[in-house]
């Protein structure tokens, strides 16, 4: 049997800018570490193609997650709706991707900003009323998901061979061994990254090409993003390398000088060696394309 859904116009608008953004995300090179068009970066089980894939898988589930937030419904009824539909997304991917994790991560952000998107644009708000709207779904999401997990492990040395057999998320585990809040913490704040730096940061790039821009914000992101996706594969001095790195190269001009573009290469080259993918800061890139996207698109309509 077949599901029908009454669909507005707007919110298949929203999720194509979603999928635009999670490919443009995808499609620039050198990303040091990550998937693009040319390299497979550190990664020996995906491909640029696994990402179109797991895109076209999770347009339906995007439309979906738009189409909450045109409702009058509460702050937590959107989210929960909202991860009601993310369960069956993620099913999806894995489904198309036959058990690659490609986008759980950006799933998790992009299906939120969707929905928030979507409500704004409801209620006849303005665009910077999105960041308000995450805030106000996501309040107190650590709180009640990440600390119940501290109290019951409260008075044990904790080490990563203890946590080994409990059924717990990459951020769950995370959140215990070093208190980072990872992807819940950044959307409970409204993704400061997003709306106080990278979002500008783009918007300051216009002079350079698709490409470059994107790579310009990737090592802008990367310069602050507590990325889980090297914490969980590496370590937080690792963490603290990267991040000291990509300051330097932005410092040193990034893709608009020699020097710059050069350090990015070597990076990339470093990482593909080392096996280390900034998945994490691919994430909020693609976030920081969408809501550059949804802008101009409030803005004509």
């Amino acid at each position: 049997m077949f599901k029908s859904h009454n669909i507005h116009d707007i919110s298949f608008d929203i999720s194509s800018l979603a999928a635009q953004a999670m490919l443009y995300e995808v499609a620039c090179h050198p990303s040091p570490g990550l998937v693009s068009t040319v390299s497979t970066g550190a990664h020996n089980d995906m491909d640029h193609y696994t990402f179109i894939e797991s895109t076209c898988a999770l347009i339906k589930y995007l439309t979906l997650c738009t189409e909450v937030g045109f409702s009058k419904s509460s702050p937590e009824e959107l989210l929960n709706a909202a991860r009601t539909i993310g369960i069956e997304g993620e099913k999806a991917m894995f489904q198309k991707t036959e058990g690659v994790n490609t986008h759980k991560g950006m799933l998790f952000l992009m299906g939120i900003s969707c929905v928030a998107a979507g409500n704004v644009i409801y209620n006849k708000k303005d665009f910077k009323e999105i960041r308000n709207t995450i805030i106000h779904m996501c309040h107190g999401l650590v709180e009640k998901e990440l600390l119940p997990l501290k109290r019951n492990f409260e008075g044990s040395i904790l080490n990563e061979e203890m946590l080994q057999d409990k059924k717990l998320s990459y951020g769950e585990k995370l959140y215990l061994l070093h208190g980072i809040e990872g992807v819940r913490g950044e959307i409970e704040k409204g993704v400061p990254i997003v709306f106080e730096f990278a979002l500008d940061f783009y918007k300051e790039s216009m002079d350079l090409d698709k490409n470059d821009r994107l790579v310009n914000t990737l090592l802008g992101i990367m310069q602050y993003s507590e990325d889980s996706n090297i914490l969980h594969r590496h370590s937080l001095a690792t963490l603290k390398e990267i991040n000291e790195k990509a300051k330097n190269i932005i410092k040193i001009g990034g893709v608009r000088t020699d020097e710059g573009r050069e350090a990015i290469y070597n990076l990339d080259k470093d990482f593909i060696k080392r096996r280390i993918s900034p998945g994490g800061s691919a994430d909020l890139l693609a976030i920081t394309v969408f809501f550059y996207l949804v802008e101009k698109y409030m803005n004509n309509l």
